[in-house]
């Protein structure tokens, strides 16, 4: 039988970069999202409790499903198995910023140098 796949979804939020790993993710209904349900996060049985991922847990605590804008995708990757998903930050004043979208007024779309 084989296994479900499962996706690591790396999406930005704010001044934050998610990595998490879910079981499902397709395009939503609602024009311009994606979903993404069924998270997947490390086991419980490790000794080790990694903060990052501790966050994260604590983020999606709850969530049944969660709609992400399709500007804020960085990436989707189909992998073999789950990892340790994290938060970043990003870098003040780094040269990735958003996509700006009708939702963001100009003051944020950040410094234009």
């Amino acid at each position: 039988m084989a296994t479900q796949p499962v996706y690591k979804v790396i999406f930005q939020n704010g001044n934050q970069v998610f990595e998490v790993f879910a079981r499902q993710i397709y395009q939503s209904d609602m024009w311009g999202f994606i979903e993404v349900e069924e998270f997947v996060f490390g086991e419980r049985s490790k000794i080790v409790v990694d903060p990052g991922e501790e966050k994260l847990k604590n983020e999606f605590s709850g969530v049944k499903r969660s709609y992400i804008p399709l500007q804020a995708i960085i990436r989707i990757d189909e992998v073999d198995k789950e990892g340790s998903g994290k938060i970043s930050d990003t870098a003040a004043g780094g040269n990735v910023t958003s996509f700006p979208f009708a939702g963001m007024s100009p003051g944020q779309r950040g410094s234009e140098e």
